[in-house]
């Protein structure tokens, strides 16, 4: 592991895009979150993303978005990073939720495109701008226009690079030609948002992953970076692939990643609970498959 890598890890290597656990009354599962964070640090992450896509962010209040951050702080001390999901439509709220995120104790915020509204590249770098003048944290950009109908396009990222707090993106763009133009032409941190690009990310110089199926198995994810940084890419590529039918049953299946990750979690016993309307559970045969891919997984 090269000291240029490691300065580059604004907020560590092998995050986890955490689900928020919710009571089977979809409370907000306080206990539950800290015994998560708990597990996924013991287990290989050294960073969590909270109140993201996985976190069931359009669902969950302002307050409960503080609440989680606080108790995951309060759980984890100061191992490892959090960053808070503040993403939303509109720029004066994103601005509150940072604001909050910061005093429950969040060492980053998360900021996604403004989605429904789709604005145009100038408006969309004003938005970042904004935020990132607001507070005192540093801000990971959140470029998936699946969801959000709006790309942060390369050259805007590459100018979006000159704030001094604008310091990484969690790539969901699915865009290689323009990841390598960001890369190659700022210091922006990359972190893969997708887990099927996890290695190969990571292999044109990513500083790591914010990674959904890394709620269900953290060492595993950690283990593809670890065997990379050793030097043993052979190693790195068995466990990525190794790890193809659990990413696919997981996040390319047709079900958001929440959905799918509160299923195979609460098969295992863990902290999960419901997902929030408008999502639905996971049918029977759906959870099973889940369980069935995972078992696979933790007996390769």
């Amino acid at each position: 592991m090269t000291s240029t890598r490691d300065t580059a890890r604004p907020f560590g290597r092998t995050l986890c895009a955490m689900i928020t656990p919710f009571t089977e009354a979809s409370a907000l599962d306080l206990d539950g979150a800290r015994s998560l964070a708990v597990r996924l640090v013991a287990e290989g992450c050294d960073g969590l993303v909270l109140n993201g896509t996985t976190g069931e962010s359009p669902t969950t209040s302002d307050a409960e978005k503080a609440e989680l951050v606080a108790a995951v702080r309060d759980a984890v001390g100061d191992r490892v990073a959090l960053v808070a999901g503040v993403g939303s439509a509109d720029t004066r709220h994103t601005v509150e939720l940072a604001l909050g995120a910061q005093k429950a104790g969040a060492d980053g915020v998360l900021v996604v495109t403004p989605y429904y509204s789709r604005p145009p590249q100038e408006a969309v770098e004003a938005h970042f701008r904004q935020v990132a003048d607001a507070s005192g944290l540093p801000v990971m950009l959140y470029d998936i226009p699946g969801r959000t109908g709006t790309r942060i396009e390369p050259d805007t990222m590459i100018r979006l690079a000159a704030h001094p707090r604008i310091v990484a993106v969690k790539d969901c763009s699915y865009d290689f030609l323009g990841t390598q133009k960001v890369l190659a032409r700022t210091e922006l941190a990359y972190y893969a948002g997708c887990d099927e690009h996890v290695l190969a990310l990571y292999a044109i110089g990513a500083a790591g992953c914010v990674s959904t199926v890394g709620n269900a198995v953290p060492g595993h994810i950690a283990a593809i970076l670890d065997a990379f940084d050793a030097g043993d890419t052979a190693r790195a590529r068995e466990l990525q692939l190794r790890a193809t039918p659990l990413i696919e049953a997981m996040t390319g299946a047709g079900l958001p990643g929440t959905v799918t990750a509160k299923a195979l979690l609460s098969r295992l016993g863990l902290p999960a609970g419901p997902v929030r309307p408008p999502l639905l559970p996971a049918g029977r045969e759906t959870a099973d498959g889940l369980l069935a891919r995972y078992e696979e997984l933790a007996a390769a």
